[in-house]
């Protein structure tokens, strides 16, 4: 169960990142950007996906059910997601600045904005894939016997 969990989890997590990434991307409103951000996206979500979705199948197992999955994709995607915006690179970082662009100026302006950003980017990715694998993985009870 748990090597069809992470494989599913990072299934679902490249296409749902690369879609997110796409929609961050076109913030900039040129096609470089959504296909970096597309790109960028669909790497974290594999790595996002597979993590938790392994910790789901750890947590939620096969009686947790969906909120169990989405409770510990949103922790452990936010969790993800500040490690990812802390360990960004300061020159990725000013790249966003020279394009003239006041949106991202606003999101990327300074290290805590940047981890805060991948933080809620990842919690919603982590909470989309711990869910659908839980749900996959929920055995029902038979309630009438």
């Amino acid at each position: 169960m748990m090597q069809k969990s992470i494989l599913f989890g990072s299934l679902a997590g490249a296409i749902l990142g690369a879609v997110i990434g796409a929609g961050l991307g076109a913030i900039s409103t040129t096609m470089n950007g959504i296909l970096i951000g597309a790109g960028v996206g669909f790497a974290l979500g594999i790595l996002n996906g597979a993590l938790v979705a392994a910790l789901t199948v750890r947590t939620a197992g096969t009686t947790g059910g969906v909120s169990v999955g989405a409770y510990t994709g949103m922790a452990f995607g936010a969790l993800i997601g500040g490690i990812v915006g802390a360990v960004l690179p300061k020159s990725v970082l000013m790249s966003a600045h020279t394009e003239g662009m006041p949106v991202l100026d606003a999101l990327v302006i300074g290290r805590f904005e940047t981890i805060v950003l991948f933080s809620f980017l990842l919690c919603v990715l982590g909470t989309m894939v711990g869910a659908w694998v839980s749900g996959r993985n929920l055995v029902p009870r038979n309630l009438n016997g």
